[in-house]
Formats: C-alpha cells, structure tokens, sequence
C-alpha cells in the first residue's frame, strides 16, 4: 500500500511541473491549450502515462499527441531532471483524456431521456417513486364521480 502512495506522491509533483514546464518554457503556440490532467507513474518509476486534454472540444488532440510524444518528450524528460530529484526520470507517454467528452456526451443523453420522458407515465411513475399509491379504479374527486350517474 505504501508504494501505491509513493507512486500517487511522484505523479502528482510529476504534472506540476510539468504544467510549470509548458507554461514558462514552451513556446510552441499549438500546445498553449493543453491542459495536463493526470501522470499516472509505473511501481519501478520507468514510465509515465500522462494524461491530457484541449480546449475547446479536444480540437487537434491527435496533432498535440504527436507533439508531445515526439521531440518535445525528451526535451521535457531533461527538464524535469533539472527540476525533481528522483535516481530515475520515467519515460513519458502522452495520452489523450477522453473522459470529458465522455462524460458531455452521457449527459446529453440523460437530458435528452429526462425531457423525452415527460408524459403521463412518467408522472405516475414519480408518484410512486414518491410513496403516494394511485389506484386507477378510484375517483379522485367523488362529488365529480356521483354527479354524473
């Protein structure tokens, strides 16, 4: 359990300085949406999955990835040398993050089946949900019921 923590630790100091690393030392005017969302380390610290997104709506991640994954991984392995005293520098490995797309996308599709479900069953079933039991053989309104016979 201790080295899960340790490995967590590392990750985290990881894409702070990376974010850092980008930020101040990167001039590169298509990774300035790049944001770094997570470094996930290996147990023998030999690699680094890091995760990343842009904005707005992932435009061009393909053509990031294969920034990052290019020269500019190496360059970024130097700099964090300088910067982090671990024995070893992993290798880094840019991914990108699909999850929040994923997750818009999943929300779309609960907003579109809550306004679809908007009719009568709908209604009775959310009485239900709520404890109330509606018996459909009962009039509501007797007086209404009677005056009619």
């Amino acid at each position: 359990m201790k080295e899960f923590d340790r490995t967590e630790r590392i990750g985290a100091e990881l894409r702070r300085e990376l974010v850092a690393i980008l930020r101040d030392e990167v001039r590169d005017p298509r990774l300035h949406r790049v944001t770094l969302q997570e470094v996930r380390v290996n147990r023998d610290l030999s690699w680094a999955k890091v995760y990343f997104t842009c904005f707005p709506l992932d435009e061009g991640s393909q053509e990031q990835a294969k920034l990052l994954n290019g020269k500019l991984a190496g360059f970024l392995r130097a700099q964090l040398a300088r910067r982090v005293r671990l024995r070893t520098i992993p290798q880094l490995h840019f991914e990108h993050d699909e999850s929040i797309a994923r997750g818009e996308h999943l929300t779309h599709l609960i907003e579109d089946a809550l306004g679809a479900g908007s009719g009568p069953v709908a209604g009775e079933a959310t009485a239900s949900a709520m404890g109330e039991y509606q018996d459909p053989d009962h009039d509501p309104d007797p007086v209404a019921g009677s005056a009619g016979g």
